[in-house]
Formats: structure tokens, C-alpha cells, sequence
């Protein structure tokens, strides 16, 4: 393991639009690969989660695996940093909590539009949902939040720089997105 400060990253239930934001930092990326040690993130493809300063966390809890997956960041990291609006407080895929989770699963496998084989998948391989779709919050104590759907690179950039230099992170207003 390497001396540098480790950060590992996460999409859980979110479209990953939030990973796609991180890349935004361009040619950063070659500074902060040399500042930090990437663990285990879907940009490495790395799977297993060491002990890391900072968790970046986008996307809400939607099944067994999603809960398995934050867990063990808050247990191995210590720093825990929700990441965009699905992460915060549920974003889109929060919709469905509207909704009996059996009436979803009817919906989208036995009666939707371009259903060709009715029939709900029972695949102990697929990640089995949980009747609603959760925050980080409400499942595991979270240390810092960044709002936005996306946050925008310069954010996350300003984010991390604080962390990892000690300080309490101070995102300039004009940086912040609530939508």
C-alpha cells in the first residue's frame, strides 16, 4: 500500500453521473493520481476496499448489495463524502419509492412497453432491491455532502484539495448546484 492518502469511490443506485463529473477535472487527474492512491473505484475496476482516508459515495441505497457496498465503505473509510443528489437525499431513482416495489417489478419485467418474455428475474447473481430507494444518511453516519446532479468538476476538485490538505472543505457558493 502505498503512503499517499487513499480515496476510493462508489456508484450506487445513480445513473453515475457523478463519476463522469470526478473525470471532468481533465488533466487534474494525472496531478491528483499523483498526490493519493486510488482504491477501489469503478474507474480502476478495483474490488476490493482497503482502509482509506476518503469514500466518495454517489447514488442512493436501492437493494441488498447497494447496503452491503456502504457499509463497508463507512466501516473502512474515514471520511465519508455523499456525492450528488441521489447520494443526498434520494434523486430520481427515489421515484419509485412512490410505489409498492411488486407493482415496479410488474411494470418494468411482465407488463411494460418491449416486454418480449414476461417474467421477473430470480437470478441469485442479480442484486436483490430493497422496497424502497434510501439516502446514505438514513443508513450510515455521513461526514460531508456535495450537492448537485451532477456537482461540477471544480467542486469535486475543491472538495478533495480540502480533505486531503487537513481542512474543513469550503465550496464557494457559485460552485454549489441543488438541482
Amino acid at each position: 500500500m502505498s503512503d499517499r492518502p487513499c480515496v476510493a469511490t462508489t456508484s450506487l443506485a445513480g445513473c453515475f453521473g457523478c463519476h463522469m463529473s470526478f473525470l471532468d477535472i481533465d488533466e487534474r487527474i494525472v496531478e491528483l493520481a499523483e498526490a493519493i492512491h486510488l482504491d477501489r473505484t469503478p474507474l480502476t475496476d478495483i474490488k476490493q476496499l482497503h482502509h482509506c482516508r476518503i469514500g466518495l459515495i454517489e447514488g442512493g441505497v436501492g437493494s441488498e448489495e447497494n447496503l452491503q457496498v456502504l457499509q463497508e465503505f463507512r466501516a473502512r473509510c474515514e471520511i465519508v463524502v455523499a456525492v450528488g443528489a441521489c447520494a443526498i437525499n434520494g434523486g430520481i431513482p427515489a421515484l419509485r419509492n412512490h410505489f409498492e416495489l411488486r407493482d415496479c417489478l410488474r411494470e418494468v419485467y411482465l407488463e411494460g412497453m418491449g416486454v418480449d418474455d414476461p417474467q421477473i428475474p430470480d437470478d441469485p447473481e442479480l442484486p436483490r432491491p430493497l422496497p424502497r430507494l434510501r439516502p446514505i444518511h438514513e443508513l450510515v453516519k455521513v461526514d460531508y455532502s456535495l450537492p448537485g446532479c451532477p456537482p461540477p468538476a471544480e467542486a469535486i476538485w475543491k472538495l478533495l484539495q480540502d480533505l486531503l490538505a487537513g481542512r474543513e472543505p469550503v465550496i464557494p457558493s457559485e460552485l454549489l448546484r441543488y438541482d
